[in-house]
């Protein structure tokens, strides 16, 4: 007996030398990012819908009729009403998946587009966790499945949908714009020609520029750039739709004429307003007025204003130094306007979540700040503040309410209400179940419109210009 124990023991060595060499909190962390993964997986499949890449079959069915030599925009789905009804140039993107079998086009679509949220998430997060001092794996290693299992990022999943990535590439130009603030640090440590361009920022608006010549929508942040006076970004995103454009009528004329001389304009292609999916400022009026279309003239009248307040709010933020905030308005402004905004275009929920979230962190330690000074007598030698002492409380109140807001939102977006109150008319009126019923058919709709009107900013987070511009204004008082 004891021989065999010896051997166990020799047998189990090399498992130990192995596992004193691995940090414990990394074990640990490892555990948690695979509980919460596992946690997504399992609300996907709770709240989630039957999934079996719905539009990632129409857009292959249509890549491999216009193979095959047919027109592009001639083609309909089996057994449906609907046919591809991107620009040209968003069809000789997805061409080559005419190569593939569907179901592999809509796994490597998945994946890529996974992978897409994973690399936007790190650079989002990056000046999060550096001024907090977590580790950048760990935090985007949460974060990717979490956002992964909320209805935006599910839908577009599930259908095979693209907005991910262009989601990507409108947050690439931030990053950019992030970069060319700081090109002196950046650029001086960058080894290569290449490198020194990447970490420039030179190429801000490029992402941007092709998100917009795949799909109309994100056009709106080249009206951002341009009213924040980015004329370099602008300019380059402008360049590139026009390139990009152009040559789609170069090499595929006969589809380009088609698009924009007829198919952009036939906004029927694309499903009733009223459909419950449909999230936008229209859908939610034509369900309010129990109506397939919507009310032309106050959708018009609403949606100027949604505009100007999503806008100028988008330029106080970047104003203020946060032009991630400012980013997110003007993509919550543009699912607001829009048309049709359907449950898997809303993506920008994601960084609207982060900045409640972040929003509710700072002002909790700005708040101890002010309780560690007063306990050191400094509070009560600023301006109008003598005799006075924050209650020892404080620091957990301030911020409750962004902090319970990203919750709110998460949820939200996680259990996403609207589908058990899904109705259609004629059959069924949209007041079938009640007001009630009808709060929660719009309920993704009438959350939008709220983060346009107030979203906070946090001044100084994301300065997108403000570090040159600083810079510049404090070297001559230096100098002095």
């Amino acid at each position: 007996m004891p021989a065999t124990v010896g051997r166990r023991v020799d047998r189990l060595a090399p498992v130990r030398r192995v596992t004193r060499g691995i940090d414990r909190r990394t074990v640990v962390r490892a555990g948690i990012v695979a509980a919460v993964a596992y946690a997504a997986w399992l609300a996907i499949g709770a709240f989630g819908r039957p999934y079996n890449f719905f539009d990632m079959k129409i857009y292959h069915g249509a890549v491999v009729w216009w193979a095959s030599g047919h027109e592009l925009y001639e083609f309909i789905a089996p057994n449906t009403t609907l046919g591809f009804t991107y620009p040209p140039f968003g069809g000789l993107v997805m061409l080559p998946m005419a190569h593939l079998p569907v179901e592999l086009a809509g796994m490597v679509n998945a994946l890529a587009s996974i992978a897409a949220l994973a690399i936007v998430l790190a650079g989002l997060l990056r000046p999060i966790v550096d001024r907090l001092g977590w580790p950048l794996w760990f935090t985007v290693a949460i974060a990717t499945p979490l956002a992964v299992a909320v209805e935006p990022a599910r839908e577009t999943l599930g259908y095979g949908q693209v907005n991910l990535l262009l989601f990507a590439l409108i947050m690439a130009d931030l990053i950019g714009l992030r970069w060319r603030s700081r090109r002196g640090t950046h650029v001086a440590a960058a080894d290569g020609l290449l490198l020194r361009f990447v970490y420039s920022g030179a190429w801000a608006g490029v992402g941007i520029g092709l998100a917009t010549a795949i799909k109309l929508t994100p056009a709106l942040f080249i009206v951002y750039l341009m009213i924040t006076r980015q004329w370099r970004a602008a300019a380059t995103a402008v360049g590139t739709v026009i390139a990009v454009t152009v040559g789609s009528f170069a090499i595929v004329g006969t589809e380009s004429r088609a698009y924009f001389g007829g198919v952009l304009w036939q906004t029927e292609r694309v499903g009733a307003a009223d459909m419950t999916p449909n999230q936008s400022l229209a859908g939610l009026l034509a369900r309010l007025y129990d109506s397939i279309e919507t009310p032309g003239l106050l959708w018009l009248s609403f949606s100027v204003l949604m505009l100007a307040l999503g806008l100028s709010r988008a330029v106080n933020a970047r104003a203020d130094g946060d032009e991630l905030t400012a980013f997110t308005l003007v993509g919550l402004t543009a699912n607001v306007i829009s048309p049709i905004s359907w449950t898997h275009h809303l993506v920008w929920v994601i960084p609207a979540i982060i900045v409640l979230a972040d929003a509710a962190v700072r002002r909790r330690d700005a708040s101890r700040g002010l309780v560690q000074r007063a306990g050191q007598g400094a509070y009560g030698g600023l301006p109008g503040m003598a005799g006075l002492r924050p209650p020892i409380w404080y620091p957990t109140l301030t911020g409750l309410r962004h902090g319970v807001a990203a919750i709110g939102l998460y949820l939200l977006f996680l259990i996403s209400p609207i589908w058990p109150y899904e109705h259609q008319l004629p059959e069924v009126s949209h007041y079938q179940d009640g007001l009630f019923g009808a709060l929660m058919e719009n309920s993704l709709a009438l959350a939008l419109i709220l983060l346009v009107a107030a979203l906070p900013w946090r001044p100084g987070a994301e300065p997108a210009f403000y570090a040159d511009r600083l810079g510049r204004q404090a070297a001559p008082s230096l100098r002095r």
